[in-house]
């Protein structure tokens, strides 16, 4: 069985599928508790630099996630749902316009899942 970390809502697959058409390539950044706290953002990609500590958690509908390696070892042994809700944050991300923003919900992985997605 395979295991992934995280998985977007209906409701998400929407805006990012409008967020994709106006502005093509994205990519999601999991923020480090600046401005919106822990949040996930939305952005070109190319517009967020991205290093050797930025980890790809993997894809939501062909968008790649990214969480700063720090920032992981806080949420390593949870499962990440991205979903949306009304209401502007006070991020960059490219959702914000809309007068929505993305939000995660979290619960810890199974004892299989930490053992798979941690070895």
């Amino acid at each position: 069985m395979e295991f992934k970390r995280i998985a977007i809502t209906e409701k998400a697959i929407k805006v990012l599928n409008k967020l994709k058409e106006k502005y093509g390539e994205l990519i999601f950044h999991q923020s480090g508790g600046c401005c919106d706290g822990s949040a996930p953002m939305v952005f070109e990609e190319g517009d967020m630099y991205l290093d050797d500590s930025d980890i790809l958690l993997g894809q939501l509908e062909g968008v790649n996630y990214y969480m700063n390696q720090d920032q992981f070892e806080y949420w390593k042994h949870t499962h990440l749902t991205v979903d949306i809700t009304e209401g502007r944050g006070s991020s960059f991300s490219l959702e914000i316009p809309l007068g929505v923003r993305f939000i995660i919900h979290s619960r810890l992985l199974t004892d299989e899942e930490n053992v798979e997605l941690n070895k």
